[in-house]
C-alpha cells in the first residue's frame, strides 16, 4: 500500500482528505505542522506528500525547500494543496520543486485523490 503524508492543519480538511485517500487505497499519515512533517518524511519516506502552505510555525515553502535539498528525498512527489492561488504563488511552488500545485477551492477531495493516483498509481 502506498503511503501519503498529508501536511495540513485544518482538522476538518484532514478528516475529509484522509477519508477519501484511504477509500482510494492509500495509507495516510498526517502532520499538522512543519517540524512534524519533516520528521515524518525522514522516518517513513512517503510515496507522496500533499503539502499545505499556510501552517503554524514553519510554512509549506520552508518544508518544500528543505525536502528538495536532501538528495534521498528529491524523488518524492510533492503536491501543494493550498488556498493561495495567485499566479506568483503557483510559479514559486513549481520552481521550488513541487510536482503539482492544486488550489483547494478548485478540487473536490475525490479529484485530489485522482491527482494522487495520476502521479503515483495505487497499491
Amino acid at each position: 500500500m502506498k503511503k501519503i503524508l498529508l501536511v495540513e492543519d485544518d482538522p476538518l480538511l484532514v478528516d475529509i482528505y484522509t477519508t477519501k485517500l484511504r477509500q482510494s487505497g492509500f495509507e495516510v499519515q498526517v502532520a499538522e505542522q512543519g517540524e512534524k512533517a519533516l520528521a515524518a518524511i525522514e522516518e517513513g519516506k512517503p510515496d507522496l506528500v500533499l503539502l499545505d502552505i499556510v501552517l503554524p510555525s514553519m510554512d509549506g515553502w520552508d518544508i518544500l525547500r528543505q525536502v528538495r535539498e536532501i538528495e534521498k528525498f528529491r524523488g518524492i512527489p510533492i503536491i501543494i494543496l493550498s488556498n493561495l492561488g495567485q499566479k506568483e504563488e503557483i510559479e514559486k511552488g513549481l520552481r521550488l520543486g513541487a510536482s503539482k500545485y492544486l488550489i483547494k477551492a478548485h478540487y473536490t477531495p475525490s479529484q485530489i485523490a485522482e491527482e494522487v493516483v495520476k502521479l503515483i498509481g495505487t497499491v
